[in-house]
């Protein structure tokens, strides 16, 4: 017998391998010391990892400049700008939540290395979930994904609301992944392949007579991505969740957990059903407009700040997928870009909440919030700066990336589609700037509430805020190299 043995392509898993192998020292290292494990040796070795793996993608874009876009493990994982792209993304924003968390652990006295092993293992899910070209590796990262988050939204023991969201995630969660994988077998059974190159020549070669299979299979697949970016009505979990979970593992969430949904999300859709868009551009469509409306009206009454965040993440879930829906170059490139700057501008707000949550994690109030800006004009007013971001303001990078995603609905013929969006941005508008508007309020705390500010969390801020200003003012280097990252797989 003749064993064959598939191809790798070693630079295209590096990163994964990377991330999985610092995990993997962490680990042994805690395990074998007589110690605990110091937090700074912890999140050192994450940040290096993270940087690391920023300085592969850097040789992944010159490979595939030169050399072209190419497949590996029997076509399993694609290697192009698309997947670096993210993978980019990704490690950008395991290195900002690693510095968050890193205060929040000293302050919080918890020890040892768990939070980083189960960070670094749930990246790399993400990372395997943006480069997958088959639905069974796509599930496979999308569990490496997911059952790193049950155990982190849990991690903070001390609190029951803790437990409760780890509880509710985990029991969605399971649903959510069981309806994907019997999605994926339909899709198998109708196509008799679930490689996404595969799917794509079968269905650009032939005609179904009974396509029932096909569709469902189809709805199911896009219920389970739906899950994972809160699109209404499969958003329960959001809220709870968000408010519950440790405050640095919801920025990790809202961040990281986006990227690499939305690159599978994106692939699945326009690469292997690209042929398949009259059918499911409708389902997509009522999503969306669900996602927006609900997202920005209910955050309306929200007094928690995690939970405003929460619908506001819901809400910014149904600008991304416009551009998915639009199913062109202009509206892939709207989405990455939107992905790659909403990360660093959410984990950046979250860091502030998570300062101003002090001991315990509890104080999420917006009335905690009220005259911040008058106490520490600096953080309320990087706060103020970020909440402007995520609004859509003009001169901030969310502007942009609203505007993008609009432009390519309309270029697509979403008109009606793109004037809900609008109306649900001017909704949110309300709530973003009434929550500005607290932080400058008159209050009635002296200065014994003002909170000190951690050196890395001060780092993870200023990202933010240069992040949103300067691609606000000078957005095109940044879109330029999102659209070229949307050529190679559209068909």
């Amino acid at each position: 017998m003749t064993l064959h043995v598939p191809s790798i392509h070693y630079l295209a898993l590096l990163p994964i391998f990377i991330f999985f192998g610092a995990a993997l020292v962490l680990m042994v290292a805690s395990a074998l010391s007589a110690k605990n494990f110091s937090p700074r040796l912890a999140t050192s070795t994450t940040v290096l990892a993270s940087v690391a793996v920023l300085v592969v993608t850097i040789a992944q874009w010159s490979y595939v400049a030169h050399h072209g876009a190419t497949t590996t493990i029997a076509h399993a994982l694609v290697f192009d700008d698309f997947s670096i792209l993210a993978t980019a993304v990704i490690a950008a924003s395991m290195l900002l939540s690693a510095l968050v968390a890193h205060d929040w652990a000293i302050r919080e006295r918890v020890v040892g290395v768990d939070y980083h092993v189960l960070a670094l293992a749930a990246s790399a899910g993400a990372m395997v979930m943006a480069q997958a070209n088959d639905l069974v590796v796509i599930f496979l990262g999308l569990e490496m994904l997911s059952l790193g988050l049950y155990v982190l939204v849990a991690f903070d023991r001390h609190r029951a609301a803790s437990s409760e969201a780890a509880l509710k995630y985990f029991l969605l969660g399971g649903f959510a992944s069981a309806i994907f994988v019997y999605g994926a077998a339909l899709v198998y059974g109708a196509t008799g392949s679930t490689n996404v190159s595969s799917i794509a020549y079968f269905l650009g070669q032939n005609i179904l007579l009974r396509p029932g299979l096909l569709y469902a299979g189809g709805a199911l697949l896009l219920i389970g991505f739906a899950f994972k970016v809160a699109a209404v009505p499969f958003h329960a979990w959001s809220p709870d969740v968000y408010q519950g979970a440790p405050t640095p593992v919801t920025g990790f969430m809202a961040s990281i957990v986006k990227v690499g949904a939305f690159a599978a999300l994106i692939r699945v859709l326009l690469s292997a059903l690209g042929t398949q868009m009259d059918t499911w551009r409708p389902i997509l469509w009522a999503l969306i407009a669900l996602t927006c409306l609900l997202g920005a009206v209910v955050a309306l009454v929200q007094r928690d700040l995690k939970r405003l965040l929460a619908y506001s993440s819901i809400n910014q879930a149904g600008f991304m997928l416009l551009g998915v829906w639009s199913a062109n170059v202009r509206g892939v490139a709207g989405t990455m870009f939107y992905v790659a700057t909403y990360a660093p501008v959410v984990i950046a707000t979250f860091a502030i909440v998570t300062v101003v949550g002090g001991v315990g994690d509890e104080h999420h109030s917006i009335e905690h919030y009220r005259g911040l800006a008058r106490r520490q004009p600096w953080l309320g007013a990087a706060l103020a700066v970020l909440l402007l971001s995520q609004l859509g303001a003009p001169l901030t990078v969310g502007f942009y990336a609203k505007y993008a995603v609009l432009v390519a609905a309309l270029d697509a013929g979403g008109g009606a589609l793109a004037l809900i969006a609008l109306l649900s941005a001017a909704i949110a508008a309300y709530f973003y700037l009434r929550f500005a508007l607290t932080l400058y309020e008159e209050s009635d705390h002296d200065d014994a509430s003002r909170v000190a500010v951690p050196r890395a969390s001060v780092v993870v801020i200023a990202v933010g805020v240069i992040v949103a200003v300067l691609f606000g003012l000078w957005p095109g280097p940044l879109a330029t190299w999102a659209q070229h990252a949307t050529l190679l797989f559209l068909p």
